[in-house]
């Protein structure tokens, strides 16, 4: 509070006690937590507001995973229009400047890496459920892709690359414009051998091949935000995409690379005292600051994850990446917070609980327990943050807690104050794919309840 010759300004003094009345009041009429809920076995359940300690059932996760199918059904609107007008474009027979795809609802059918992991959710859920419709969806959006791609290529031959007109695959120039949704693409080309997703599959794995800027060793980089910097996001914007072009043509080639990408990226950024992935290196500074943005590192274990998943067991670096996987995830298992979720920076308690981490370490624990690649000690820690991804998800389908897009930044204050919204893609594939592993686990384990926790025993076959 100000003063002005020894007496305070009368209209801030109002505002300071009505504060401090409202705060009063607020604490005297507020409204109890609701308690948690624990395992009706547990004699000393774990009943603190916010966590629920128990063990969800196939049906309870499937009826989660529809409602953001049923959400993205209901927000995909598959238009093309006239940004100047707003109206449909129905003829595609002449180009149009003002052109471009409706996004008014969000991205959902726009070639953006974090499309690209929703649909890579949406193709894995549909695997392990044998619900078509989710497949159905990822064709469809594809489909939408290509159908509308020729269009798009010569209004940017006549006008120039527009700003929502697929420019992201007419011109690649950074991981972010292919590897994910690449990804994506080659999982849906074994649904549907549709010669145009081989031919875009084969312009994304050779951009990352032979385009995307490397340092002298092949470690992919950036030009930003420093001349040379790696982000550790970029593991997951090129590895799984590799490893499946791998997996697809049988040319070792690319796992030689995805696992060069894996080893060589984690020596700079995975910091081994603690298993955790620091967000960003740049080339030539010393002791920079680390700072362990909880997607960064759930980029990096889901990208490991989706490398072993078809990596030959041959491979000779195959060893190496499993131990990577192992120490990343004890890591984060280490920093799981009281209600299931993980922290916006994972070593700070004071910053937020961030969803789309959340749920991408809830995958990579569920995954890495379903492969055989760590113990089954660690189901209960996929257990408890399914759950808590879970409950962040709206009845409408729209989740709530997802950190929006972040650069590599040199500041904890940055990374702290990121905004979160339900429109934030980035938390909805991850989602995804943490519930369909955590159904395969339910189908791959007994649970026995035992001194108040859980024990995840291999089911007999």
């Amino acid at each position: 509070m100000r003063r002005a010759g020894g007496a305070f300004f009368g209209g801030e003094l109002a505002f300071v006690l009505a504060v401090a009345i409202g705060a009063i009041a607020q604490q005297t009429t507020a409204v109890p937590q609701q308690l948690g809920r624990s395992d009706s076995s547990f004699s000393e359940p774990s009943l603190a507001p916010g966590v629920d300690y128990t063990v969800p059932t196939e049906a309870e996760i499937k009826a989660t995973l529809d409602r953001i199918l049923n959400h993205f059904v209901r927000s995909t609107p598959y238009r093309i229009i006239d940004s100047s007008t707003g109206k449909p474009i129905t003829d595609f027979s002449h180009s149009v400047k003002t052109a471009e795809i409706d996004l008014s609802s969000g991205e959902f059918n726009d070639w953006t890496y974090s499309t690209g992991v929703a649909l890579a959710g949406m193709l894995h859920v549909a695997d392990v459920t044998g619900d078509r419709r989710y497949q159905d969806y990822a064709l469809k959006n594809f489909d939408f892709i290509f159908d509308h791609l020729n269009y798009f290529r010569r209004q940017a031959q006549q006008f120039g690359l527009q700003p929502h007109g697929y420019r992201r695959l007419l011109a690649m120039h950074e991981l972010d414009d292919c590897g994910a949704i690449g990804f994506a693409l080659v999982k849906a080309y074994a649904k549907k051998q549709d010669p145009r997703y081989r031919e875009t599959m084969d312009v994304a794995a050779d951009f990352v091949s032979h385009k995307m800027m490397r340092m002298p060793d092949g470690t992919l980089a950036r030009p930003r935000p420093q001349p040379v910097s790696i982000w550790t996001d970029d593991m997951y914007m090129s590895i799984p995409l590799l490893a499946q072009m791998g997996r697809l043509t049988g040319d070792a080639k690319y796992f030689d690379d995805a696992a060069r990408q894996a080893i060589q990226m984690s020596a700079r950024v995975l910091n081994p005292a603690n298993g955790l992935f620091d967000h960003a290196w740049f080339q030539g500074v010393d002791h920079d600051p680390r700072f362990y943005w909880g997607r960064a590192d759930g980029w990096a274990l889901m990208s490991l994850a989706e490398l072993l998943s078809v990596m030959p067991d041959s491979h000779p670096e195959r060893p190496r990446v499993l131990e990577l996987f192992q120490m990343g995830i004890r890591g984060v298992a280490e920093l799981q917070g009281s209600t299931g979720l993980w922290h916006q920076l994972l070593d700070r308690t004071d910053s937020y609980l961030e969803t789309s981490a959340s749920a991408m370490f809830t995958f990579a624990v569920a995954r890495g327990v379903n492969r055989g690649w760590i113990s089954p000690i660690y189901a209960p820690v996929a257990q408890a943050g399914w759950q808590a991804v879970a409950r962040r998800v709206r009845e409408s389908g729209e989740i709530d807690g997802i950190c929006v897009g972040t650069t590599a930044a040199y500041d904890a204050v940055y990374y702290y104050n990121r905004p979160t919204s339900t429109r934030a893609m980035q938390g909805y594939g991850p989602t995804l794919l943490a519930g369909a592993e955590m159904i395969q686990m339910l189908r791959s384990f007994d649970v026995e309840r035992k001194l108040n926790t859980f024990h995840y025993r291999s089911r007999k076959k």
